[in-house]
């Protein structure tokens, strides 16, 4: 069996720590406040949003940032967002709960072990599911657990531990790709965007189709080879040194049960609360997590949880997303040393400038390829849209494009290399479960990589042209 306890940074390990990164970035925004020519441009408010007015960018008196100003940048900066930093906190306590309920995981155990012997379903069934888990929780590091569940079907049905592991991780990465309700990327985005949370939702669940069922055909495409041909594994030689040995006892979880039921109920209704809430009393940021607050409450009253454990799984949620709910301080450090040294509008301008003579859709697939390098040193979604919406949106705006689409490039940057780079925690931690080397997964997974990078590219231009908003 494979080994739980490796360690799923060890190739991650060997790149400088998330926020070391945000850190120097920081200095360097403060040394540039010393270089780069200060200016603004005026803004004014167009009803709940603040613009930047075209044309009107001039210089202004140098005000380079001071060395204490650089260190106060942090505390600053997790003030300024820290209605966005409780959300995640909140909404990750909730979701605690619930996983400390076993709900979800006796669902998926349940549907995935039903697929035994029905080869011809089992794959797209169980990347539809965690499919769906991906485009309302944010799943990522959660999937790990159900790796060895995917690999233990997979294995029974001829094919290989890569089908396992794909099942799961790639499903979930098609529903976090398409995000349509993901509160932990879009729901952030769309409040530095100043747009409202979840709109766009049907563009973004036909964008969703496209990439499942890429992912989908991929999967079964590399099965069926196996099936027919065990040597056509990538883990061939991996698997005839028994590197890779699952067994049926890792299958841990309760069986589904009348309980399990209703909690997924009232988490099905929640979500369902928060959509309606959204679309028709415009919910923002804080009462989205007011009801997720109460969700959680409500699953553990459900699953007969004593007040003191429900709590406990509440902390233990938010410790979960702490990693991503902290970076979003730290990346808006960033910010605040820019406008601090009054130079984050001279980056605009000249972003601007250079873009002036490029059509938009070409300047939205622009974006799409900053968003993905900086997600290499940024793998947190959250912690990612607070350090690029605020020089993405101000570009949009300029160039007279729809910042929904600054929004999807973000987005689509974000969520599609998260299954393949190294600096990816919850990647690294599937493999090292799986016992499946870095590189014979770079080796499975980098042509739907490609391919969800042309579906996002296409989708972006698709976007620009109708104006989505």
């Amino acid at each position: 069996m494979a080994d739980y306890k490796k360690d799923p940074r060890d190739i991650s390990s060997r790149f400088p720590h998330t926020y070391a990164i945000l850190l120097a970035v920081v200095i360097i925004g403060a040394a540039l406040s010393y270089i780069i020519p200060a200016g603004e441009y005026d803004r004014v408010e167009q009803g709940e949003r603040t613009v930047v007015v075209n044309g009107s960018y001039e210089q202004v008196a140098q005000d380079p940032v001071s060395i204490f100003e650089l260190f106060m940048s942090i505390p600053t900066g997790l003030i300024e967002v820290a209605d966005i930093i409780f959300y995640v906190f909140l909404i990750g306590g909730a979701f605690g709960v619930i996983r400390a309920t076993g709900a979800i995981e006796a669902m998926v155990q349940k549907i995935m072990t039903s697929m035994q012997g029905n080869e011809k379903l089992m794959i797209p069934v169980i990347m539809t599911v965690f499919s769906i888990l991906g485009f309302t929780t944010g799943m990522s590091e959660e999937a790990i657990i159900f790796v060895p569940i995917g690999i233990v079907l997979a294995v029974a049905l001829g094919y290989d531990a890569m089908v396992g592991t794909a099942m799961v991780t790639l499903g979930a990465a098609s529903g976090f790709i398409g995000g349509m309700f993901n509160p932990f990327t879009v729901g952030v985005a769309h409040t530095l965007a100043e747009l409202p949370i979840f709109s766009g939702a049907l563009f973004r669940s036909v964008v969703y189709v496209f990439v499942l069922g890429a992912a989908i055909l991929y999967v079964m495409h590399y099965a069926k080879k196996v099936k027919n041909n065990e040597k056509a594994s990538l883990i061939y030689e991996e698997n005839q040194r028994g590197q890779i040995n699952f067994t049926a006892d890792v299958m841990e979880f309760d069986a589904l049960k009348k309980r399990h039921v209703a909690i997924l109920t009232v988490f099905a209704l929640g979500v369902g609360v928060n959509i309606y809430g959204i679309f028709v009393h415009e919910w923002f940021i804080t009462e989205m997590a007011a009801n997720f607050f109460v969700v959680g409450m409500v699953a553990g009253l459900v699953a007969r949880m004593r007040i003191n454990d429900i709590f406990d799984a509440f902390i233990e949620g938010m410790k979960l997303v702490v990693f991503g709910a902290i970076i979003i301080g730290f990346a808006r450090a960033i910010l605040v040393v820019l406008e601090s040294g009054i130079i984050i509008d001279t980056i605009i301008y000249s972003m601007s400038g250079a873009l002036d003579m490029i059509p938009n859709a070409l300047t939205a697939l622009g974006m799409l390829v900053i968003q993905v390098i900086i997600n290499f040193f940024i793998p947190s979604g959250s912690g990612q849209a607070v350090t690029t919406m605020p020089v993405m949106i101000p570009i949009a705006d300029l160039q007279e494009m729809p910042r929904q689409v600054a929004v999807l490039a973000f987005q689509y940057g974000d969520a599609i290399t998260n299954t393949i780079i190294p600096t990816s925690a919850s990647l690294m931690g599937v493999l090292a479960v799986a016992g499946i080397p870095y590189l014979k997964w770079v080796k499975f997974v980098w042509k739907i990589t490609v391919i969800w990078l042309l579906i996002a590219a296409v989708g972006l231009v698709a976007a620009t042209l109708i104006n989505l908003q």
